[in-house]
């Protein structure tokens, strides 16, 4: 970001989450008397402190291709256009206007957070996130950042919402994509990080120096072949 200080200070977007498809969502309902709550939990709400991510993705609440989950007691829940705090206080409101707790703590937590950064980076890969939210300079930190090799005027973003497929190409040269909904990682989101001219030209066949080698070998060969052939 080249002109970052001439675009400090910024003030930066929260947009909230909102929960799609396929998202696993550990969800704990915690009362001052564990025994009341305890219907209300796949597990007693110690445990999750305990247990690795890959064990609370298995034991998640999986949300259905209508946009519900199955809910102890309450039974199936619409998550549809709700962010992980409407879905907190939905389940709270249901449980204190049904007079079955007092003072319920609902805690929602999105499990299966995911970025996946390809291209001139130095550690490709897939990574995990438990945060509600990362930003999209730490997501090319845990990919160790861009290689020598990168276009850092072309950075491609691609981000589901609801199924819907959406691109944004980034040039991470300024600081103007910082003003916007980019500057934060959504759940699924993919980066791919561009080539350089230098690494596409080293690429190409006269770019290469090996090729370009067996390139004059092949020429010197036929030569000498066309001058005995005279002879």
């Amino acid at each position: 970001m080249q002109d970052d200080y001439e675009q400090l200070p910024i003030e930066l977007s929260h947009n909230p989450i909102y929960i799609q498809v396929d998202d696993i969502l550990d969800i704990r309902v915690s009362t001052l008397v564990p025994e009341a709550s305890a219907a209300y939990n796949l597990r007693p709400p110690e445990l999750p402190s305990n247990m690795n991510l890959d064990n609370m993705k298995l034991e998640g609440y999986l949300v259905s291709q209508n946009r519900t989950i199955n809910f102890p007691v309450l039974g199936t829940l619409n998550v549809a256009n709700k962010s992980l705090v409407d879905l907190e206080n939905y389940i709270h409101n249901l449980l204190v206007s049904d007079g079955v707790l007092v003072n319920p703590t609902v805690t929602v937590r999105l499990v299966n957070s995911k970025v996946t950064i390809l291209g001139e980076v130095n550690r490709p890969g897939t990574y995990s996130f438990t945060e509600n939210r990362i930003s999209f300079l730490q997501a090319l930190g845990l990919a160790g950042d861009l290689t020598i090799n990168g276009n850092r005027e072309d950075v491609l973003l691609i981000r589901n919402i609801d199924g819907i497929l959406t691109t944004k190409h980034l040039n991470l040269t300024s600081a103007d994509w910082l003003v916007g909904p980019y500057e934060r990682i959504r759940p699924n989101d993919v980066i791919i990080v561009h080539p350089n001219t230098t690494k596409i030209m080293s690429r190409a066949f006269f770019g290469n120096s090996s090729s370009f080698v067996s390139l004059v070998s092949l020429g010197i060969s036929t030569v000498v072949l066309i001058i005995n052939l005279s002879l």
